[in-house]
C-alpha cells in the first residue's frame, strides 16, 4: 500500500485500518491488542510500544519500519537501509554466503559516502562466514568468483586427470 499523507502515526494507523477494510474490533482479534488501546492509539492518545506497532503492521500487511518511523522509533534513513537489507536478505535466489557478500559490499559504499555501517551486522550471519565476505569483498568481486569457479574446476577434474599433478613425476 502506498504511504498516506497523514499528520500522525494515529491518523496513519486509521487510514490503514480503513484501506484494509478492517473494523477496529477484527484489528483487535488480529493483532492481540486490546480494542480500547488500538482506540487510544489511533486517537493519538497513547504511544505504542515497536512490538505493537510489529503486530499492527503484519496485521495490516504494511512495513513495521514505516510504523516505527512515523511513531519517531526509528529515522527514516535507518528505515530504508533496513528495507533495503531484508529484500537482500529474502532474496530466494543467491545463496547465504552471497547475502553477506552484498551486505558487506552495501556496508563499504555507505562508509564510502558518509554512512554509518548497518545495524547489526554480525549477527545476522556467522563470524566465520561474515570474516568471509569481508575477505570476498576486500579482494572484489571478480576475485570471489573467479576463485569459486576455479574450485570447482578441480572437483569436476576428478581423481583419473592430471590437472593439478607435478609433470615431473
Amino acid at each position: 500500500m502506498a504511504s498516506l499523507n497523514v499528520g500522525n502515526l494515529g491518523e496513519y494507523l486509521r487510514e490503514q485500518r480503513r484501506a484494509a477494510q478492517l473494523s477496529l474490533r477484527q484489528l483487535a482479534d488480529a493483532t492481540g491488542v486490546s480494542n480500547p488501546y488500538l482506540s487510544q492509539i489511533e486517537r493519538g492518545l497513547r504511544k505504542p510500544s515497536a512490538d505493537v506497532l510489529q503486530q499492527v503492521a503484519k496485521a495490516l500487511r504494511i512495513s513495521a519500519e514505516t510504523l516505527y518511523v512515523r511513531a519517531g522509533i526509528l529515522d527514516e534513513r535507518e528505515r530504508e537501509e533496513l528495507e533495503t537489507r531484508a529484500v537482500i536478505l529474502a532474496d530466494p535466489s543467491i545463496n547465504e554466503r552471497q547475502k553477506n557478500v552484498l551486505l558487506q559490499i552495501y556496508d563499504s559504499f555507505r562508509r564510502e559516502n558518509g554512512f554509518a555501517p548497518g545495524p547489526d551486522t554480525d549477527a545476522d550471519a556467522g563470524a566465520g562466514v561474515q570474516a568471509d565476505a569481508r575477505a570476498s569483498a576486500d579482494d572484489g568481486a571478480g576475485s570471489d568468483a573467479g576463485g569459486d569457479a576455479g574450485t570447482r574446476d578441480g572437483d569436476d577434474a576428478g581423481a583419473g586427470t592430471t590437472k593439478d599433478q607435478d609433470p615431473h613425476s
